[in-house]
């Protein structure tokens, strides 16, 4: 089986109150005179108290075109993901010539050469290095790129591969926007990185104390593609974001969970911790009804959420990183769940034993 032999999880440079980021989208997407008591109860709600941000707030309202913005994106995200990569690796008590493949996922922002190629010679990897870049996959990307770590490692168990999670998010928010959708995005996401260093099953490290990966499951929900995602627009992405995702979340997480756990003899009972994407207050709250959840359940989730907001696919990656830190750890040997879900509208499931 895949063995994580290191989770190393990084915020962007500057960190804010919620108050001071509701101040800010108050100047920049609210019309001028604008009674912006909504917007506080808005943001409020959103149960977040810190976020980071790549830019001083004072730069949003004049950050330009897109091209300006993605610019800023492929600059920032080098170098949070330098700094993810190098210390995941560190802590795993591997080089960069170590690694046989690095993917690279975001859904802030885009780049040709690739993060992941820019990145390379940087870092140290070797020049035959394969690379996956993956865009689109939002939220969801970190569970399932583990996911597809896994995949790839069953087949080459001597290697050694990387995921890397960069999400500016606070990049994508629409000035002069006062949308539902889009105040919602500013209320809850932040902006931050984390990499994965997992290990086939014939790649042993004197430092891996990580979880092994048993299985993943994938599921894409027919006739959904609306409720979660990017318009792309000349101003950059317009977030597509329906409330009815929790009304989706309880109606199918479940029956989804349960048939996986099934599969590998396994009951939600026998969970020891669920790993979930810190996807906002009311998703963590469906998540917690669908599968009858203790309270205490999503406790690190949520505490991910308060310091840090959705940081989308490298959200659940951080609370997995806070899971395995020192006297948070689950009992050895028992069955983990890591979770999270993305536009499509899907589900992805990793099936993890402490």
């Amino acid at each position: 089986m895949t063995r994580i032999a290191a989770v190393h999880g990084v915020v962007a440079p500057h960190r804010h109150s919620q108050r001071e980021i509701t101040d800010m989208v108050a100047r920049t997407c609210l019309p001028a005179g604008a009674d912006r008591r909504a917007l506080d109860r808005l943001h409020h709600s959103a149960q977040v108290r810190t976020r980071h941000t790549v830019l001083p707030l004072d730069r949003y309202g004049d950050l330009g075109d897109f091209g300006t913005i993605n610019d800023t994106f492929i600059a920032a995200a080098v170098e949070l993901g330098a700094e993810a990569v190098a210390e995941a690796l560190r802590e795993a008590g591997l080089a960069p010539r170590d690694v046989d493949l690095l993917m690279f996922t975001s859904v802030t922002g885009i780049a040709a050469p690739s993060v992941d190629a820019r990145l390379a010679g940087r870092l140290g990897l070797r020049p035959d290095v394969k690379r996956l870049p993956l865009f689109g996959l939002g939220c969801v990307a970190g569970a399932a790129g583990i996911g597809r770590l896994h995949d790839y490692l069953l087949g080459r168990p001597d290697h050694v591969a990387v995921l890397l999670s960069v999400e500016l998010c606070s990049l994508t928010f629409q000035r002069t926007d006062a949308s539902p959708a889009n105040l919602i995005a500013t209320a809850l996401f932040g902006d931050g990185a984390a990499a994965v260093v997992a290990c086939g099953a014939r790649r042993h490290t004197a430092t891996a104390s990580g979880p092994t990966v048993v299985a993943s499951r994938s599921r894409l929900y027919p006739d959904t593609e609306r409720l979660l995602g990017w318009d792309i627009t000349g101003s950059g992405f317009r977030v597509v974001l329906d409330p009815s995702v929790p009304d989706v979340v309880r109606k199918t997480l479940a029956d989804d969970v349960d048939d996986f756990l099934a599969d590998h003899g396994l009951k939600r009972r026998d969970v020891t911790a669920w790993v979930s994407h810190a996807g906002g207050p009311k998703v963590l709250e469906a998540v917690a009804e669908a599968l009858e959840l203790p309270d205490d359940a999503l406790d690190m989730s949520r505490r991910s959420l308060a310091e840090a907001g959705n940081l989308s696919s490298a959200s659940v990656l951080h609370v997995l990183r806070d899971t395995l830190a020192a006297g948070r750890r689950p009992p050895p040997g028992t069955p983990g769940v890591l979770l999270a879900m993305g536009p499509g509208f899907c589900t992805e499931l990793v099936l993890l034993r402490w």
